[in-house]
């Protein structure tokens, strides 16, 4: 295929995307399965077939790809092909790998104090509170815009979550306090919560990576703990303390139950805390 070629079918694929309303990441990711898919087949499109993808997937195989890797390239392959292109080459007869579902990480409450005590800057404190008091992506906290909140009733409302669905969430009355204060302190303005340095813009994921990736550091942590970990540990705190899984659900801004319900599974943590009925 001729680049210019690849060039106008990514670029009837993009606007598809933003028609159907994805997120950048998501459609940065559709675009670059799609290229590299294109390579892979080198040919018209049009004159694609099954076999090809299953070639594909032989290929990804051999490469060692995981699971939820190589669905998510088939489905941005799908995509392109079957809904953009009018083309059906994934039918039926392709399978998907079985992705193994793991049991989310979560930090003990004990470990999320740890983690917010070595952390000294204000802005980047409550960062950290924010994405665990209230079960934010990492995405839809750095985000977050001044006007979603309702200080007076705790709450706020997630305009920009994954799948562009508006959804409300809980915010910690301590949090709501210490935030006016920053606010109200912040010396340039700014429609977002936490923005980038002295700007109206907001604040990057990578940055936000660093802040956490730094605490844990600073914290003396020995496993990874990342941004979604703080998500994580709110819905399995709240698990623990009996609240219904259909309220997660909803907070976390899951479409299925299924996903929530990843977080009811077991885990070392829980497991150490049952004594044998030997011991007694």
């Amino acid at each position: 295929m001729k680049e210019k070629e690849v060039d106008e079918i990514i670029k009837k694929l993009e606007i598809a995307l933003k028609i159907k309303g994805f997120t950048k990441a998501t459609i940065s990711t559709y675009i670059r399965h799609n290229k590299a898919f294109l390579s892979f087949v080198n040919k018209d499109p049009y004159k694609v077939k099954e076999d090809d993808v299953k070639e594909y997937q032989a290929e990804l195989s051999d490469r060692k790809c995981k699971p939820s890797t190589v669905i998510l390239k088939l489905s941005s392959i799908k995509f392109l092909f079957n809904k953009v292109l009018k083309h059906e080459i994934i039918t039926e007869e392709i399978e998907y790998p079985k992705s193994q579902k793991k049991i989310p990480d979560a930090l003990t409450k004990e470990e999320i104090q740890k983690l917010f005590s070595v952390v000294k800057n204000d802005k980047h404190l409550l960062l950290l509170q924010f994405m665990y008091g209230s079960g934010l992506r990492v995405s839809e906290c750095v985000s977050f815009k001044i006007k979603d909140i309702n200080f007076d009733n705790f709450t706020a409302k997630v305009m920009a979550g994954k799948g562009n669905k508006q959804r409300m969430i809980i915010l910690s009355k301590d949090f709501v306090l210490d935030l006016k204060k920053y606010l109200n302190n912040r010396k340039f303005f700014s429609d977002f919560v936490f923005p980038a340095k002295h700007s109206n813009n907001p604040m990057t994921t990578r940055m936000a990576q660093k802040v956490i990736e730094k605490a844990s550091k600073e914290a003396g942590f020995q496993k990874k703990v990342y941004c979604h970990i703080l998500r994580s540990s709110f819905a399995t705190h709240l698990l623990e303390a009996g609240t219904d899984i259909r309220y997660i659900q909803s907070l976390l801004g899951h479409s299925s139950i299924s996903t929530t319900e990843r977080y009811t599974k077991v885990n070392m943590e829980q497991l150490r805390k049952i004594k044998s009925p030997l011991d007694k």
